[in-house]
């Protein structure tokens, strides 16, 4: 695992050794992803949750984000988030968080550009953040949202997140989406 371009280009990235929840995404998938984005994450505020290695969040960063904020439950993970941006030179620009993904969220008070989303599978996490996510207004009007699943399980998601893009890899999905407001009744 390596980051792509810009800032920290082939920088080595470290995952936690011999975890069956963190799943590293596919340099393919992530090379597509950050293509359609690039020019869409100068300053934004990223949120990386379930983060595993920290390599999505760290990439953006590479790309020009202000700052990215990194959840994840897994000591070990968080010590190679840690590991990862210190050997990137991101450590001062981000924040990381070890604790349960939606305790987070309940107490979150920021608002989010893009967000990436790669909760272990078979659990019902994702609909379940994914809710929280809108009704706590963590994202700002237009975010991104990089969300990976099993590829026989389609999330239900808000109608305000439309797709912009989706990738296969094996059993997996990636989705690009963009949220859009919610018009405001009277």
């Amino acid at each position: 695992m390596r980051v792509i371009t810009e800032l920290a280009k082939g920088k080595r990235l470290t995952a936690p050794e011999g975890k069956d929840t963190t799943r590293p995404t596919a340099e393919k998938v992530k090379e597509g992803v950050f293509s359609a984005i690039q020019f869409l994450l100068e300053e934004a505020e990223v949120l990386d949750l379930f983060a595993g290695s920290g390599q999505l969040g760290i990439e953006a960063i590479s790309r020009g984000a202000k700052k990215a904020v990194f959840v994840d439950n897994d000591k070990e993970a968080v010590a190679c988030i840690k590991e990862n941006l210190a050997n990137c030179g991101f450590s001062g620009k981000s924040y990381v968080h070890q604790t349960d993904v939606q305790s987070y969220l309940a107490g979150a008070q920021e608002t989010f550009d893009m967000v990436f989303l790669d909760p272990p599978f078979r659990r019902g996490l994702l609909e379940q953040v994914v809710q929280q996510l809108e009704q706590r207004a963590l994202l700002s009007p237009q975010a991104l949202i990089y969300l990976e699943h099993e590829r026989e399980h389609q999330p239900a998601l808000p109608p305000n997140w439309l797709p912009l893009r989706a990738t296969h890899a094996g059993q997996v999905t990636a989705q690009l989406l963009r949220r859009q407001p919610v018009a405001q009744s009277d």
